[in-house]
């Protein structure tokens, strides 16, 4: 595994993400896979980064770092679990559907969820339909 510091060069944020090799980024990269989590920006670039040394210490905080990743992953669980009972899923046709509910039946009880490029999300943004991206985690739980 290989840690790099990435920045978008669109909001100038800056942020670490892990990779199996370097080689795996470049890959990433080039399908146009990596993203700003802020501003969803495809223009993002690695910085320099200081190698990591470990020391008992950094293993502390490793466990630290394990313990808000897991919280963190039960946090976007609760939250996927309660839009699954309360919206409609509807799959790919999330964008066709969210504009249907804007200029159509703006009386539906029950909002949607699905899948939707990020050109989707966009041209809905400027149409004045109300979006947001959530990130959606597998269950690998048995």
């Amino acid at each position: 595994m290989i840690k790099y510091k990435l920045i978008c060069k669109d909001c100038d944020i800056s942020f670490d993400s892990w990779f199996s090799s370097s080689g795996e980024y470049e890959k990433l990269k080039k399908k146009k896979f990596l993203s700003c989590h802020l501003c969803n920006s495809l223009n993002i670039e690695k910085t320099l980064m200081a190698p990591s040394v470990f020391s008992s210490k950094n293993n502390i905080k490793i466990g630290n770092k394990n313990a808000k990743y897991v919280k963190m992953k039960k946090i976007i669980s609760d939250h996927q679990k309660f839009i699954q009972k309360n919206f409609d899923y509807v799959g790919e046709n999330f964008a066709y559907e969210a504009r249907s509910l804007h200029y159509k039946d703006k009386m539906a009880s029950k909002g949607i969820y699905g899948t939707a490029t990020r050109e989707d999300l966009k041209d809905l943004k400027e149409e004045g339909i109300e979006t947001e991206w959530i990130p959606w985690v597998k269950n690998t739980t048995n």
